[in-house]
């Protein structure tokens, strides 16, 4: 029930598009943009290519992040996030993180969301192709951004409890809580950035969770 209200609520979001053509994914564009691509058959019998494009820093007029979804080239519709735009049989989810897209699919009316393809261009494009060539430094790579969110997540949790505990209100309850770690600045530094490496990461292969947000 509540994923239908955020639907519906998503959908009248959605704007009558101009009819632009698409441009084309330049390598510039690596940490500034995200394009994917949905082949999808129409009620005429022919396969027409759906494309969401996303810039990550937003419009150039008010800076908002939008989802443009592309017919055949052309411009669609658009959305402010999270989105969801009506197509055949179903429609298009797409949503943001911190660093990233945390979700782009498509979600028929029956049947299990498929993640749209990235396009090979594409920062998550080439990404993929990673996995594909070479599946075991995926795999290795994956869990290193994983253990770099633990870690930083951890740790940081460690540290922050003890300046909590010594709130009177919770220092009442609790008793004062000394944090077995003090690390230095440079080193905090250090995991937060490996942290937010961590996360840019798994949002290539949006493989979006709570951890994300909580290490960062």
């Amino acid at each position: 029930m509540l994923d239908q209200w955020r639907r519906q609520r998503a959908a009248r979001r959605v704007k009558v598009g101009d009819g632009r053509h698409l441009k084309r994914f330049r390598w510039w564009q690596l940490f500034s943009r995200s394009l994917f691509h949905l082949p999808l058959h129409q009620d005429d019998g022919r396969t027409a290519l759906y494309s969401v494009d996303v810039r990550h820093w937003g419009g150039k007029e008010d800076g908002e992040v939008r989802a443009d979804l592309y017919l055949d080239g052309t411009r669609h519709a658009h959305s402010r996030m999270p989105a969801a735009f009506p197509v055949p049989g179903g429609h298009v989810e797409v949503a943001m993180s911190s660093f990233g897209l945390r979700r782009c699919h498509h979600v028929p009316d029956d049947g299990a969301d498929r993640q749209l393809v990235p396009d090979p261009r594409s920062a998550e494009g080439r990404r993929a192709r990673l996995d594909r060539e070479h599946p075991a430094l995926s795999r290795w790579i994956g869990a290193v951004s994983i253990a770099l969110l633990v870690v930083g997540l951890g740790l940081n949790l460690l540290q922050a409890l003890e300046p909590l505990s010594q709130i009177p209100p919770v220092n009442d309850v609790t008793g004062t809580f000394t944090s077995p770690v003090l690390l230095p600045l440079w080193l905090n530094i250090t995991l937060g950035v490996g942290a937010a490496l961590g996360s840019a990461e798994r949002a290539l292969r949006l493989r979006y969770s709570w951890l994300d947000d909580a290490g960062n």
